[in-house]
């Protein structure tokens, strides 16, 4: 019952990191006659002088999206893996089925390094210094991630992705 309880904790705190990255809205397009980025102060991004992504707005400039976007795809597929596959291997665990169980924590495993493996990739990739920061970091707290519910730092794991949707906000 103390894994049920668990893998149900370390499930909502993972889809929550998960839906955050989902539900931001989408950039909507200046009134028709409004402003163009082309006539507001600060040139093509719109904004103000030193104001862009990476100068202190919270936000990671250079090729930050689609580093961002890889990232966030990667951790949503594995999280989502993870989630499936631990709930079969306890499920497993229970009925006595080594074979079921062996399954469903090599997949958790295969997930979980293929998501480490993007985050490091992307990083190289980073042209931002924080955000190739936050992936070197992510990667190495996926990387202690086990089969073991009871050795999930979500806390920790939680507030990397708290991070990144910050780092790679629109």
């Amino acid at each position: 019952m103390r894994r049920l309880l668990a893998v149900t904790a370390v499930t909502a705190v993972l889809f929550a990191g998960a839906g955050c990255a989902a539900e931001r809205p989408a950039p909507t397009a200046p009134p028709a006659g409004g402003p163009t980025s082309a006539d507001t102060p600060g040139g093509p991004t719109g904004a103000a002088p030193g104001s862009g992504p990476g100068a202190g707005s919270g936000t990671a400039g250079g090729n930050a999206p689609e580093v961002c976007a890889a990232a966030q795809r990667a951790g949503e597929t594995a999280v989502r893996t993870y989630v499936e596959e631990l709930g079969k291997m306890v499920a497993a665990v229970g009925a006595n089925d080594s074979a079921a169980a062996r399954t469903a924590r090599e997949r958790i495993s295969t997930a979980l390094t293929d998501w480490r493996s993007t985050l490091r990739r992307e990083s190289g990739r980073a042209e931002d210094a924080q955000l190739k920061t936050l992936l070197v970091d992510m990667a190495a707290e996926v990387g202690t991630l086990g089969t073991d519910v009871d050795s999930i730092d979500e806390t920790e794991l939680d507030r990397l992705r708290q991070r990144l949707d910050q780092l790679c906000a629109r």
